[in-house]
């Protein structure tokens, strides 16, 4: 028995063959196609030396490492810190910078200089309650971020800046102004800087060259506390 090819002469039944083909093949192209990126947002830090991490390279400084932590979501647009800012110092140079900048997420940690001036705590209030809503007309209060200062008193060179008994405690009390409003604004804090800061007094790796500011690998334990923190408002 022989068998002949007959060749098809319907063009109605080639062209739907050659539709199907071109459905199946679409199909096919579509589900390898990747997901759609999600664009990382943009955070900006604002503060003064413990921010910018004066005595660490910039890529140590705590705002770099938390980035670094949180693995994409997030991107450093700009570090605003400056060494021997105060809190009025903030309001006057670095608030305006936001309006370029367009942030999603801001961190703010301020008051030592303020310590070491001798603000009055009344007017640290103020200009931490001014600070805060100004950030709050800019943002939604789950986007900001509240740390807490350190106490620099127990590092070799803390008590060429005040009393060091004095200036921990005060130091301790403008944190407490700091958290009182954040909370009052349903914004985060951060209280465990603090503490993390008062290891130094027992362990010298923890504080840098210049025998004043924190190292690269005290700054690390600084964003153990602050990453979970910053992640879980970022996820919502």
């Amino acid at each position: 028995m022989t068998f002949r090819m007959v060749p098809l002469r319907n063009t109605a039944v080639l062209w739907l063959v050659a539709s199907v083909t071109l459905v199946l093949c679409g199909a096919c192209a579509m589900t390898i196609l990747p997901a759609p990126s999600v664009a990382a947002l943009r955070y900006v830090a604002l503060g003064d030396s413990y921010t910018i991490g004066t005595s660490v390279s910039a890529d140590q400084s705590w705002p770099r490492q938390l980035v670094a932590r949180l693995g994409g979501s997030v991107e450093l647009v700009a570090n605003l810190g400056v060494n021997g800012y105060s809190s009025d110092d903030l309001i006057r140079e670095e608030l305006p910078r936001l309006d370029a900048l367009a942030p999603d997420v801001v961190t703010v940690q301020v008051g030592v200089n303020d310590v070491v001036r001798g603000v009055p705590e009344a007017s640290y209030a103020a200009n931490i309650e001014l600070i805060l809503d100004d950030l709050l007309d800019r943002l939604p209060a789950i986007r900001i971020v509240a740390v807490a200062t350190p106490d620099y008193t127990v590092t070799p060179m803390g008590a060429a800046f005040g009393n060091p008994t004095q200036q921990s405690v005060a130091i301790g009390r403008f944190n407490g102004v700091l958290q009182g409003a954040a909370e009052a604004r349903a914004i985060a804090f951060v209280p465990e800087i603090f503490a993390i800061s008062q290891r130094a007094a027992d362990d010298r790796s923890l504080v840098a060259g210049d025998g004043l500011h924190p190292s690269s690998a005290h700054y690390a334990l600084w964003v153990d506390a602050i990453e979970p923190v910053v992640s879980d408002l970022v996820d919502r």
